[in-house]
């Protein structure tokens, strides 16, 4: 009935685990899903839980699985993504506390205290978190990945960010009168980089920071106008307004933030790149940091990069279950090319990065160019682009070559000679990864032609073509639902199936935004990719011989089974992931 991993069922590292049955009875796989997944099982070793396994191949979802956990563990789950914890009773634990032990008030019934926690049979921390709150404690299980993000927004939403920007700008003024006597001179770079290592400024730009992680920002722009400094930051690629500071804090939050980024505090007229690690709430992030000079100042922008989204899993990049086994068939061949298009910012290099983790099994050697690096992983040996010393894709690709590698990734596809080197190291044995810019799948091809690369070469090394877009996940929280009919839909210039609304009289119910605290106001929270996976058949090698145009190898491939960026959205959007309007937004902006 049972399975055991961890060293222990009741330590804080252990997991008492269900069967693959227990989910067949409950409903939520088949038997013919259980049995791929034993013999998936078997492939990757007999230490990997069948839940896993189920999860990786998209036949349970990770919430069935907490939740037929606490079943079977005589638990109550509970679903943070529906309920909000009460105000009241979070302050009774610390945030240190909550983020080590991984637990989260929620309210307070008939004396004891319910507790959402990622393991429920942790005695030692229910033990410490009764001494702490003297209050009995009745442990609920939830989804440890919404458990996280549920800590972020109650330990980081209780007004505490105004009140410590206030007290920082006071402190920084203060700081700013005593070092320079005078807030119009023009700063020495020793003055500078004096302001930049002072206390005020460092908890300034710390705070500006933490902010963008806890609200999930992707992006941090730091942008000087003729009366102060704006901070904005991109969340699930929109931007939206942060704080804005007085202008004299202008020239001190750039030196401190150039200090951290090793950058030359004293050159303001050209710009500058570089790279910033941190750990913050116990998650080590890198900051790729941009500077550029404009009318008031030097903008400056850091990108956030998480490296646990290198380990996220080609599971949880929003694949469709038959598109994922589609892709997953495909990067298991020993040579060809792979290509991810799409616009900047459609989540290519996550996707890459995804496919290099499941690929990097220590059995093969892997090597990248990119430009520049995004995120490191262990075993993986990353080259970057340098220019100015000679180093480009071309040059790297040739180097790269003769250091037997098995895969290779080439981060874009710029110029004829990069995508001729890639495509003939594909025919010689290797696999090779790339990214190129096109609006679909089908475009790819005629692009790499347009490129001036020959038919023969695209069609005999090219096996998959995967287009994406990232769309935002409509907020669980309050997402409401509504009647649309079939033909609405159609007139978005959907393509909706037959059986799509046939059972209720053409009406089909979807989710549309709302906004609350939880999503800032925006009806949304999180994104979810949107896919279109052209695997290369016999037939579109040779109309690609023809030099034929994209919409003959277009609907060549829909012939073949490919599920097109509109029809996979749609299913998202049937899903309840996201909703109609941002489908539009997205996939028919180009």
């Amino acid at each position: 009935m049972w399975e055991f991993e961890g060293p222990g069922a009741f330590g804080s590292l252990g997991r008492l685990m269900v069967t693959g049955e227990y989910f067949v009875n409950e409903g939520l796989v088949t038997e013919d899903q259980l049995k791929q997944a034993v013999e998936k099982q078997r492939e990757l070793g007999a230490n990997e839980p069948i839940a896993n396994v189920l999860i990786s191949m998209g036949f349970l979802s990770e919430r069935d699985r907490v939740r037929c956990m606490g079943m079977a563990w005589g638990v109550e789950f509970v679903d943070l993504q529906e309920r909000r914890p009460d105000p009241g009773v979070v302050p009774l634990v610390t945030a240190r506390l909550a983020r080590r032990f991984k637990v989260l008030p929620i309210a307070e019934e008939h004396g004891r205290l319910l507790v959402a926690m990622a393991n429920p049979l942790d005695i030692f921390v229910i033990d410490e978190l009764r001494m702490m709150t003297e209050k009995e404690i009745e442990p609920l299980i939830t989804v440890e990945e919404d458990l996280k993000s549920a800590i972020d927004f109650c330990y980081s939403s209780d007004g505490a960010a105004p009140d410590a920007l206030k007290g920082v700008i006071d402190e920084f003024d203060t700081e700013f009168e005593l070092n320079t006597g005078s807030k119009d001179e023009e700063l020495t770079a020793d003055e500078l980089r004096e302001l930049g290592e002072e206390a005020p400024i460092v908890r300034l730009a710390n705070l500006i920071i933490n902010q963008a992680i806890s609200d999930g920002a992707s992006d941090i722009h730091v942008e000087p106008k003729e009366s102060g400094v704006k901070i904005r930051y991109r969340i699930d690629g929109v931007m939206h307004d942060g704080m804005t500071l007085p202008k004299k804090v202008q020239a001190s939050l750039a030196s401190r933030i150039k200090i951290m980024a090793d950058m030359d505090i004293a050159e303001k007229r050209v710009p500058q790149d570089n790279r910033i690690s941190a750990t913050i709430q116990g998650k080590v992030y890198d900051f790729r940091v941009s500077t550029l000079p404009v009318v008031y100042g030097e903008k400056i922008v850091l990108r956030v990069l998480d490296r646990a989204n290198v380990h996220i899993g080609l599971s949880k990049l929003g694949f469709l279950p038959d598109t994922l086994e589609q892709l997953e068939e495909v990067c298991a061949r020993a040579y060809g090319i792979i290509l991810a298009t799409g616009p900047t910012g459609s989540g290519k290099s996550t996707t890459l990065y995804s496919i290099l983790n499941k690929l990097n099994n220590g059995d093969t050697n892997i090597i990248t160019v990119e430009d520049p690096v995004e995120y490191e992983i262990d075993g993986i040996n990353q080259c970057n682009v340098n220019v100015k010393a000679g180093m480009t894709f071309p040059a790297a690709l040739r180097a790269m070559l003769r250091q037997d590698p098995d895969i290779i990734m080439v981060g874009e596809m710029r110029d004829t000679e990069t995508a001729t080197i890639a495509m003939e190291a594909a025919l010689t044995g290797h696999l090779v990864l790339s990214t190129l810019h096109t609006n679909d799948a089908a475009g790819a091809p005629t692009r790499l032609i347009e490129m001036g690369v020959e038919p023969f070469l695209i069609s005999s090394s090219v096996i998959a073509v995967q287009a994406q877009r990232l769309v935002r996940s409509v907020c669980p929280r309050c997402r409401e639902r509504y009647s649309v009919t079939r033909e609405a839909l159609l007139r978005y210039g959907l393509p909706v199936p037959d059986e799509v609304g046939a059972e209720t009289g053409g009406t089909i119910q979807l989710f549309r935004a709302k906004g609350c605290d939880y999503c800032l106001g925006t009806g949304y929270k999180g994104r979810n990719g949107i896919h279109e996976l052209m695997v290369l058949t016999d037939d579109i090698r040779d109309e690609l011989l023809k030099k034929s145009p994209s919409h003959v190898v277009r609907n060549l491939a829909i012939e073949s089974g490919m599920r097109t960026l509109q029809a996979d959205a749609l299913r998202k959007v049937l899903l309840g992931l996201t909703t109609i309007d941002e489908v539009l937004r997205v996939i028919y902006s180009g």
